[in-house]
């Protein structure tokens, strides 16, 4: 941070009356993590000289090089909209670096910085617009959570006032109040479901926006009296929480993927994109779909992709070219749920678009039938196969192509995979209700 940032941020901080800032990152696993510091540390926090133990942070560091620390980015600055106990309280989200002041190899946000600064040096630049999606559900007199709610809404509803649509209207508040842009905030098609759309943004921000909504969604739901959760597949028979991600490259204000001369309106650029999307979609699928749950989600007739295919029209494969060309042509992939880490994930997406870029792959011709009525056998003949049906085949495909590593660096690879391997062994491992149900009194 240059000296001119430091002192317009320590002034600005002074306008805002703020009394502490929390210093906020990610682990490995995407949960959000913070250091808050009182107004008399401002300037220390400004000049990235906060320490924090990196040992206690799953997959950062062993206890025996555990201090980090955290460089906070200026441009991230934002003011929480509500009043907390103690004084007014400001964000900043930060790069986590070693003692020496190099950059930590396990840190997710520098992970996807060096995806940006590739794309970069090409003269690309990746703009998204995401969809999460997220469930209100009531809590107990206890405050426990449920997966109960007094919400019957379906798509789109005009429903009556209730808890639900009057705490997504503030998290909207909220999140425009901290700079947002937001598109859109509707009812999903599940009863307590809900959907919030942000507006176009640079890869990296978009990532820092999902991480802090996150955050937002889950106090503002909590003050309501109700329980926000990004869980993929909380009901059976519902339709689950995914996170589609709107895609468009642009080189000095030109959207890469717009050709006026194609028939289709799709540049060769906007293929090769396409292509790379789709060949290594089941390799970095248990990067944008991290749990055991989120395979619950990615089956058949809840609108959610199984197989890796396009389409320019129909809503069933992985990849969906939406119908505006010019400046808002892109491609929406969607497969990624809410629970994802949003730097590795986008790290992986927008790596994965830019190697079919670099080699002019072809995607193949676009799949305008609804995949799930398709026989297996003429899924075969059209070369269309599937996602990994749970996380245990993700985990495997993904250690058999060398790209995600590549991507995501030996370290977070690494720690990934083990934590991965580990959740999916004791959800095998464990006795769930259904095998109970299912077998008890019949064997």
């Amino acid at each position: 941070m240059i000296k001119s940032d430091k002192k317009a941020l320590l002034d600005q901080l002074k306008a805002d009356q703020v009394r502490f800032i929390r210093l906020q990152f990610t682990d490995i696993m995407g949960a959000n993590k913070n250091v808050e510091v009182p107004e008399s540390e401002f300037e220390k926090a400004l000049d990235g000289q906060i320490l924090f133990d990196g040992s206690a942070v799953e997959g950062f560091a062993r206890i025996e090089e555990s201090d980090m620390l955290l460089k906070p980015d200026s441009a991230t600055y934002a003011v929480y909209p509500w009043q907390e106990g103690g004084g007014r309280v400001a964000r900043l989200i930060c790069d986590i670096h070693n003692p020496d002041g190099s950059p930590f190899e396990g840190c997710p946000r520098l992970t996807l910085k060096r995806v940006c600064k590739q794309a970069a040096d090409l003269g690309y630049g990746l703009q998204i617009e995401p969809e999460p999606e997220f469930f209100l559900f009531n809590r107990t007199a206890a405050g426990e959570p449920t997966i109960q709610s007094n919400d019957q809404g379906g798509y789109f509803d005009l429903t009556p006032t209730n808890q639900g649509e009057e705490a997504r209207r503030a998290i909207v508040n909220a999140l425009e109040a901290m700079g947002f842009g937001i598109q859109a905030g509707h009812h999903e098609v599940a009863p307590a479901q809900h959907e919030i759309d942000f507006k176009n943004q640079h890869a990296l921000g978009t990532a820092d926006d999902i991480a802090t909504f996150r955050f937002v969604v889950r106090k503002i739901a909590c003050d309501a009296g109700l329980h926000a959760t990004f869980m993929p597949k909380p009901v059976f028979g519902l339709n689950g929480c995914g996170m589609h991600l709107h895609q468009s490259l642009f080189k000095d204000n030109e959207n890469l993927f717009f050709d006026p001369q194609s028939e289709d309106g799709l540049s060769c650029m906007a293929k090769g994109y396409i292509a790379g999307l789709l060949q290594h979609a089941k390799a970095y699928c248990a990067v944008t779909n991290p749990l055991v749950n989120s395979y619950k989600r990615l089956v058949p007739d809840y609108e959610a992709p199984t197989h890796v295919a396009w389409s320019e029209r129909n809503r069933s494969p992985l990849v969906r070219v939406p119908a505006p060309r010019g400046d808002r042509t892109g491609v929406e992939l969607r497969l990624p749920d809410p629970t994802c880490n949003p730097y590795l994930a986008i790290a992986v997406i927008f790596a994965a678009g830019l190697e079919g870029i670099q080699h002019e792959a072809d995607p193949g011709p676009p799949v305008n039938r609804n995949i799930f009525s398709i026989s297996h056998r003429e899924q075969r003949r059209l070369k269309i196969d599937p996602l990994p049906g749970n996380l245990g085949e993700a985990i495997d495909a993904m250690i058999k192509d060398r790209f995600v590593r590549d991507v995501l660096g030996d370290h977070i690879f690494k720690h990934f995979v083990q934590a991965k391997r580990t959740e999916w062994r004791e959800y095998m491992a464990e006795v769930h209700a259904w095998e109970i149900n299912r077998y008890l009194a019949t064997y």
